[in-house]
């Protein structure tokens, strides 16, 4: 019977490559390639999942891009900051008031003239604050860094969140001036809010009484913060917009609902009060019978909410030449007769 053989070890080359000692770095994502456009509106390119930052140990960051096509010179821009308590949502989400907007509100501003760039940002669930500012920081770098090919002017962008976006937003316009290496990325013209919590201190005092629990470790800020706000008194003053705010801040649009049971109305008095005290103009607008997600609302008065937006955008997107129009954009506003 013949005898089986074991099986010989193949010998390993000598000049065989070695797995290197540390993992290679993650790919620059200013060199990444683009993804392929998709044409979601007449006039309006998309391109959907650019990668914008690779975070040490976290997922790529990835956001879209809403383009005019054909664009006409290098392209202002919004950046739109999407809401969800800080602990969920979707970049591409305005809230469900403007979901089912056709075409939707994005590719409404890049049919007028816009950018509009939406991206992901690391939630409270990934990694506590100030990694969501870091995120949006870092967009706004990569936006420098590609705006050439993206066609796009770093020097006119205006920041949009709503509800936890708005204050990201906020908190992003307020700080950016230093961030960046060799100075900062882009110009941000202006900042709107739509019901945003701007001073995280003082929410016990904005709700009614036994409504907010400054010392709830569950509470989305405290999931934000890592501890609860009254636990956290430094860090829940760092992340407070209203208690960040400087005689550089850009120009402000705050609209927020008078019945409002999730982030008070006072929270956007509170930051406007704040930017008018240092000579920063800010725009208060109360909207009457408005919940959260502007809940309540007759459907042509949230029209009106995102005209009286797209106005501020075109206003403070609006290139400084001599005998520019007022309104280049071609969007009304709803402060238009």
């Amino acid at each position: 019977m013949p005898s089986e053989e074991s099986p010989q070890e193949e010998a390993v080359p000598r000049d065989a490559p070695s797995l290197p000692a540390q993992l290679p770095a993650p790919p620059d994502p200013a060199r990444l390639p683009l993804p392929p456009p998709a044409r979601p509106a007449p006039g309006v390119r998309l391109l959907r999942g650019a990668v914008y930052a690779v975070p040490d140990g976290g997922r790529p960051l990835e956001t879209d891009l809403w383009l005019p096509e054909p664009a006409d010179g290098p392209l202002p821009v919004v950046v739109f900051v999407h809401g969800g308590g800080w602990r969920t949502g979707l970049r591409d989400d305005p809230g469900p008031r403007l979901r089912h907007w056709r075409p939707g509100p994005f590719a409404r501003l890049a049919g007028a003239g816009v950018a509009v760039v939406c991206p992901d940002y690391r939630l409270s669930g990934e990694a506590r604050y100030p990694a969501q500012l870091d995120d949006l920081r870092a967009l706004l770098v990569w936006l420098r860094d590609r705006a050439g090919e993206l066609g796009l002017d770093p020097d006119r962008v205006v920041l949009w969140g709503e509800s936890a976006g708005g204050h990201l937003a906020a908190l992003t316009a307020l700080t950016f001036g230093a961030a960046g290496a060799g100075g900062p990325a882009v110009t941000v013209r202006g900042c709107v809010t739509w019901y945003a919590p701007t001073d995280l201190t003082r929410l016990a005092e904005d709700h009614p009484p036994g409504r907010f629990d400054p010392r709830d470790p569950a509470s989305r800020e405290a999931l934000l913060l890592g501890a609860a706000p009254a636990a956290a008194p430094g860090a829940a003053r760092d992340a407070s917009p209203a208690l960040r705010v400087t005689p550089a801040a850009p120009p402000f649009l705050l609209l927020h609902g008078t019945e409002d049971e999730l982030v008070p109305c006072a929270q956007s008095d509170r930051l406007a009060t704040a930017l008018r005290a240092a000579g920063v103009p800010a725009e208060r607008v109360r909207v009457p019978g408005a919940n959260h997600l502007w809940l309540g609302l007759a459907q042509e008065e949230v029209e009106r909410v995102f005209a009286r937006t797209a106005g501020f955008v075109t206003r403070h997107c609006a290139r400084e030449t001599e005998g520019q129009e007022d309104n280049p954009l071609g969007i009304r506003s709803s402060e238009e007769p």
